[in-house]
Formats: structure tokens, C-alpha cells, sequence
């Protein structure tokens, strides 16, 4: 990976982190997946009457628009819900590192080198620290469902390569379209259908800022630049700077809500970027594809 995109990478992450203190403003004034909808509402309206449709097959648009919308943040937002703290919410679903080498080993044949494997061990050891300083705020069923928005995250990868498209905004725009209404459907489902007609009584100038600050630099600047990232280099080469999110995440709730960071945050964040700085490093490749034959 070029150095300039490695550096620009890291500062998407701090971007990515540092939403997390701004996504805590909104979700505590109102129901997480009717400030998602809002979020990819704001991305796509009025932006999409003045962009023309890339050339995918609408199965790709569609699929995206789910898989990202409902299947990252619905289940991510509904996993806070069931009782997963913020932060043990940024963390798990950075085991997308994980799920992201077997998405791109297995469906793109892409090469799984001895580097990757090191920097991923290295960086999911400092998530095993994060999250054993955390105090235990996990339940059973706020982890299931993150695990599962970690695998929706290596399968937005898939599509977006699966799609092989130039035109990554137009892309992102188009895909969002179908995000909303799946997640108000999702909020109706699974709390009724008075978090919409509540929606009006419960805007107030945080809310706004969350949904912009949500919907402009990190949804439509943030994943234009990511899904030409992955459209540039492989999904297991850019999956793990995802690994980054929660130390900026880390930092913002220190910064914005005095949280306190300990020995054991920070060298967790130390494993993470060395896991990072080697799993970009060029070393001989351990699987050549999933077939498997040559290892080194």
C-alpha cells in the first residue's frame, strides 16, 4: 500500500473513532436504529437527484444498501440496545479483521500472507486487552449480534468488489437509498411503532448534529474513500486498519466524556498499530488461494 493512502487511511480512522462520542449524543436522545435510518437519509436526499446511477445491476445497489445500513449499523445499534456498551460495540466489530482475510481467501482469491496473520494476532491481542479492561459490559445477545454486523462488514467488501465499479460515490449514494426504509421497518419490529411518531418531539440540536456529523464527513466522505480503498487493494490489506477505530474511540470518549485511559489502553492501542505496520509490511506468501496448495 502507497504510503499517501496508508496515511489517509489513518485519518479516516481517527474520523471513525472519534463518531462514536458523537453517535453517544444521539442515541441517548432517541431510538438508535430511527437515528440510523435518519443518518442514511440525510447521505442520500437531496445528494442522489444529482448523480447518475452507476453502471451496476440494481442487486448490487440493493445489496449494498442492506448489508451496510441494516446489516452493520442496524445490528450494531441493536446490539448497544441489548445492552453492549459503546465501546465494546466499536471493538467487536473491528473481528471484522478476521472475518475479512476468509471473505477475501475464499470468494476472491486473495493471498494470505505470514505478515497479515502476525499483524492480525498482534492487533486482536490488543482488542482481548480493551475489552478485558472494560468491565465485563458485554451480554450474550449484544455480542451475537455484533459479531454478525462484523460479518456484514467484510461482506460489504465482497460487494463492492463484486460490483467493480469506478464510480465508488455514485455507488455509495445509489446503495444507501436502500437503507432507510429497511431500518424503520427494523425499529417498528422491535420497538413499536412510536419511535416515528416520537421522532418529531424528540429533535433538539444534538440529534441534528449527530445525524449531520453521521451522514456528510463520515458516511459520504468516509466510505467513498473507503470502498475506493477496496476497489484499490485487497479487502484483507485494508480490513485491519479498521483496527484503529477504537483507539480513536478510546481518545474521544477521554477527550469528550473524561474517560479514563489506563496502562491497559494504551498498550493495547501500541499492539494494534504494530499489528498494523506489519500486517502492510511484503513477505513471502503463506496460501496461495483457497485451493491451497503452496505455503512457504
Amino acid at each position: 500500500m502507497k504510503l499517501r493512502d496508508f496515511g489517509l487511511l489513518f485519518a479516516l480512522m481517527a474520523l471513525w473513532g472519534l463518531n462514536f462520542s458523537v453517535i453517544k449524543l444521539g442515541v441517548n436522545r432517541i431510538d438508535p436504529l430511527v437515528l440510523t435510518a435518519m443518518r442514511f437519509t440525510c447521505a442520500v436526499f437531496p445528494l442522489i437527484f444529482f448523480i447518475r446511477k452507476p453502471d451496476v445491476e440494481w442487486r448490487y445497489l440493493i445489496a449494498y444498501g442492506v448489508s451496510f445500513g441494516v446489516g452493520v449499523w442496524g445490528m450494531t445499534t441493536l446490539s448497544i440496545d441489548a445492552g453492549l456498551s459503546i465501546g465494546m460495540a466499536s471493538l467487536l466489530l473491528d473481528m471484522s479483521v478476521v472475518s475479512g482475510l476468509l471473505v477475501g481467501w475464499y470468494f476472491l482469491n486473495e493471498e494470505i500472507t505470514r505478515n497479515k496473520l502476525l499483524g492480525c494476532a498482534l492487533a486482536l491481542l490488543g482488542l482481548v486487552l480493551i475489552m478485558y479492561d472494560d468491565g465485563g459490559a458485554i451480554t450474550t445477545k449484544g455480542l451475537i449480534l455484533v459479531l454478525a454486523a462484523s460479518v456484514f462488514w467484510s461482506v460489504n467488501g465482497l460487494i463492492v468488489k463484486r460490483a467493480n465499479t469506478k464510480s465508488i460515490f455514485a455507488f455509495n449514494v445509489w446503495g444507501m437509498l436502500f437503507a432507510p426504509i429497511p431500518l424503520l421497518l427494523l425499529a417498528v419490529v422491535v420497538h413499536g411503532s412510536e419511535v416515528v411518531t416520537n421522532i418529531p418531539s424528540q429533535l433538539n440540536g444534538f440529534v441534528v448534529f449527530s445525524v449531520l456529523f453521521q451522514a456528510y464527513p463520515t458516511t459520504l466522505l468516509g466510505y467513498w474513500f473507503w470502498n475506493k480503498m477496496i476497489m484499490k487493494y485487497s479487502v484483507s490489506s485494508v480490513a485491519p486498519m479498521t483496527l484503529l477505530v477504537p483507539v480513536f474511540g478510546i481518545l474521544g470518549g477521554f477527550w469528550f466524556y473524561d474517560e479514563a485511559v489506563g496502562l491497559i489502553e494504551i498498550t493495547a492501542a501500541i499492539l494494534i498499530l504494530a499489528g498494523l505496520l506489519i500486517g502492510q509490511m511484503q513477505l513471502p506468501r503463506l496460501f496461495r488461494n483457497k485451493l491451497g496448495a503452496d505455503t512457504v
